[in-house]
Formats: structure tokens, sequence, C-alpha cells
């Protein structure tokens, strides 16, 4: 952020503009309390005056020292009531619309990319082979310096992958698959090595957990993580409550991207309060650290040069924000991201999916009777009050949660779409429509469970040992 008064304050942030006023403030407490000259005082009050105006104008809300605003994305949607914005942070996601979040306001808000046709049509001409339907689709809609990772691959230079989950119960839900399956295809068309980050830790901090507890979870999810069917390989698993302690390069990261951030800044992006534990104040630089190569030394063999690339759910973005600000302050690249869009819970797209609420899930552990039962009770209709307005009107596939899931999960590009024209025009009925999703999500589930079940505790061990990866650098 810069330093000179003339800053052109219409193009700051507000988590900036606060910053300036607090740092403008600082000046003229210390300006007053050494007895500067007048005409210097009263210039240094007038740009604080001016500042807080331009907060304000800003915000709509008058500066209050020691309040960041949060950095969580309340995006309009062509109103001006209140309860019609979307609000997203890395823990909770809200919209009024029953057709979800706009992502084309949220990538104008957090200033990333949209993933389109090009990048696509690119990325297919790199692979040599079809995008994953999470690309054809839009689930995966926005990225950052994609570009980057492509002209890498494009010139034999290597990247690597990096995603997590936070272990938060001992059952995932099927939204928590998407990054995976996304990073599986990633790992497997690009060649490329992952690292696992469970965050145990961040779990601990922010949940009614014991240290214990939230490790039991890291490893039960890995399992899951494990079913998906990564390449040992070329796949490092790692609890941070575990590695910590035992990688210096890891820790030393961690410390740098600390002594680069401040807590006001953190305060800002995460919204933190003063009555929050220092251990939420300092966990972001823990979900930065492996951003860098130098945090695993037994793979990349020390090297600090090598980019990363990151899928995840754009709630997730903020922590990478922060990253690459500091990335460059500390000699190491910035990291790479796709975003995904977030998976609805099952009463419909305003908010997602909660491994807390069962009823909003379909669980990796559920039978094919819960999942029956589920999707035919709990799934968010866009059919209407009756058979015959449904047949005369159709349904709106755009809130169906039934269709919806299927976008993620029915490979079939021709047959989504059969379905899309059959519900919009009233030939396909809302029950006969949740039917298809029951078929296509029993299978997908009892496959993975079967799969889980194959997983040991001594594989568990070996994938999260750090090890040298079947690659050379």
């Amino acid at each position: 952020m810069a330093d000179s008064p003339s800053c052109d304050l219409k193009a700051l942030s507000p988590l900036q503009l606060f910053e300036r006023v607090t740092e403008q403030g600082e000046k003229v407490r210390a300006l007053k309390a050494g007895k500067a000259p007048k005409d210097e005082i009263d210039a240094a009050v007038r740009m604080l005056l001016s500042l807080k105006l331009s907060y304000k104008t800003t915000t709509g809300q008058d500066y209050q020292a020691g309040l960041p605003p949060t950095d969580l994305v309340l995006i309009n949607n062509g109103t001006t009531k209140e309860e019609d914005e979307d609000f997203v942070d890395p823990w909770t996601v809200q919209t009024s619309n029953a057709k979800g979040v706009d992502y084309d306001k949220l990538i104008v808000r957090f200033g990333s990319s949209k993933i389109d046709t090009d990048l696509i049509n690119r990325i297919e001409r790199a692979i040599g082979q079809k995008p994953h339907r999470f690309l054809r689709r839009g689930i995966f809609f926005s990225h950052r310096d994609m570009d980057q990772i492509l002209n890498a691959y494009e010139n034999k230079k290597s990247f690597y992958l990096y995603t997590g989950r936070g272990p938060s119960s001992q059952a995932m839900h099927v939204g928590h698959l998407i990054p995976f399956i996304f990073t599986k295809w990633l790992q497997e068309v690009f060649d490329v090595p992952l690292v696992v980050q469970l965050t145990d830790d961040e779990k601990y901090l922010w949940k009614d957990l014991t240290t214990e507890k939230a490790y039991e979870y890291a490893r039960e999810n890995a399992k899951d993580i494990i079913a998906c069917g990564f390449d040992i390989n070329k796949t490092f698993i790692f609890s941070d409550l575990d590695y910590l302690g035992t990688s210096t390069g890891f820790y030393k990261n961690i410390v740098k991207v600390q002594k680069h951030v401040t807590f006001n800044q953190v305060k800002g992006i995460f919204g933190f309060t003063d009555s929050d534990c220092i251990g939420k104040i300092s966990f972001p630089a823990i979900q930065a650290a492996p951003s860098f190569s130098s945090s695993f030394p037994q793979i990349f063999n020390g090297k600090e040069n090598i980019q990363c690339l990151i899928p995840c759910a754009i709630d997730q973005d903020p922590y990478f924000r922060m990253t690459r600000d500091v990335a460059p302050r500390i000699g190491q690249p910035k990291p790479a991201l796709l975003h995904s869009v977030f998976f609805p819970a099952l009463q419909g797209a305003q908010t997602k999916m909660s491994a807390s609420d069962p009823n909003s899930s379909i669980f990796l552990t559920d039978t094919p009777k819960q999942i029956k039962t589920k999707i035919n009770k709990h799934a968010f209709s866009g059919g209407r009050d009756t058979i015959e307005e449904h047949r005369k009107y159709g349904g709106n596939c755009d809130v169906d949660v039934s269709f919806m899931y299927l976008t993620f999960f029915l490979e079939d590009d021709d047959r989504l779409e059969q379905l899309k024209q059959a519900y919009t025009s009233g030939e396909l009925l809302t029950g006969e429509l949740k039917k298809v999703l029951i078929e296509t999500l029993q299978p997908l589930i009892a496959a993975h469970q079967e799969r889980r079940k194959q997983v040991t505790d001594e594989m568990v061990k070996q994938f999260m040992t750090p090890r040298k990866l079947a690659f050379e650098f």
C-alpha cells in the first residue's frame, strides 16, 4: 500500500483505507507528542479528516479505532435491502438468492479472473484431452495466474498442487469431495506432486475439540481423501499438529509470513476481534506456508522457486490473497489458484453444506436408503406446486438442488442437457429428477465406501510420512 498522501483513495479497499486512517492517526499523535510546528500538525489533521471521510464514503460507516471492516463479500444483487446481499467468508456462506451466490460479482469483489472459454481451450491443448466436467460446466469458475502455470507446463517446468481439508468431523460429505475429485484429475493430467494439508490445529482453535480428537478426525478424513484414488508415490498428506513439529522449512515460512502481516490486516481480512485467541490470529500464516515449496524440502530438495497451484472453494481465497501479497516480500513465487463454486445444502443454494447438520448433507457414510430419504425429503425443488402447473410452466433448474447436484456428479453432458430440457419444459417431474440423482449418487458413494474399506492405518501412515516423492527436483 502506498504511503504517499497523493495516493488515489478511490482505488483503495475498505481495509486499506482503514489502515491509512490508523497510520495517519498515529502520525498526528506522534506530531502532537513531539510538539511539532502547528502548520505541520494542522496538515496532518486535515489529511486524517480527509481519510476518515473517504472511509465513511466507501464503507457507509464511521471509522472506529481497533474495529476494521471485515474483508467479507457483501454483494448487492440489484436491490438496496440488506437481506438481499451475499455474505461469504472462510467459515460462512449465505445468500437470500435461491440461485446461490452471484459469482460474477464475487470475481469483481475478490479481483480474480473468470475461467473463460479461451483458458479452457488452452488447458485442453496443453493436456491433450477433454477438460474435466468441473471446468466445462463452470464449477471451477475463477482463477489467479493459471496462465502462468500453463506457461510453466508448456516450457517443461514443474509446479505442484496444494489443497486441504479442515477435519471438523469424522465423516465427510459429498461437498467435501469436490476439490479432491478435481485435484486428482489435475494431478493425473499434469503429472505433478500434491500436498494435502489437514488443518487439525485450526479446528482445535475454532471448535470445541481436544487436540487428540482433532488429530483423530484428521486421520479419518485422510482415509476418505486416499479413497479418492491419489497416487501414494506422488502425494503427501500431512496434519499440521504432526508435521509442524518436524519440518524446519515449514516453520520458517510460517514465521516469515507472520512477520509481514500486521494484526490490523488479519483482523480486517478475517474479521478477528480483540477477544479472539492469538492462535486464530496466527493461523492464516500456517495455511499460507504450504504455498511455498521450501516448506517441503524432502519433496523439492530445498528448492524455493517451484510454483504452487491451489484448487479450492472461493471462500478460502482470503487466505491466499494474503499469501500472494506476502510472497514477493519473502522471496517466494505467488501461488496460483483455481476457485470452485460452493456445493449447496440440500435445502437450497442459500448456504453451503454443513457437516454439523446431517439433513443438509449427503455424507460419505450414508446408506443407499439414507441417501434416498434425504433427497426425497429435503432436496429443494424448482418444480411447481401442482403437477398440472409443472406440466404447463415447467421447472426451474437454476434453483433445483437435484439438478445442481447432477451438474456436479453426472458425467454425461448430453444426458445432463436432456434432463435440463425435460425439466424446464415440464415433461420431467421433480420426483423423477430426484430419482435420477438418487440413482447417480447411490453407486458413487457405495464405490467410495468400498475403496475406503481398503485404506488401512498403515496406508495412512505411509501417505503422512515426510518423504521423497516420485519426482526429481
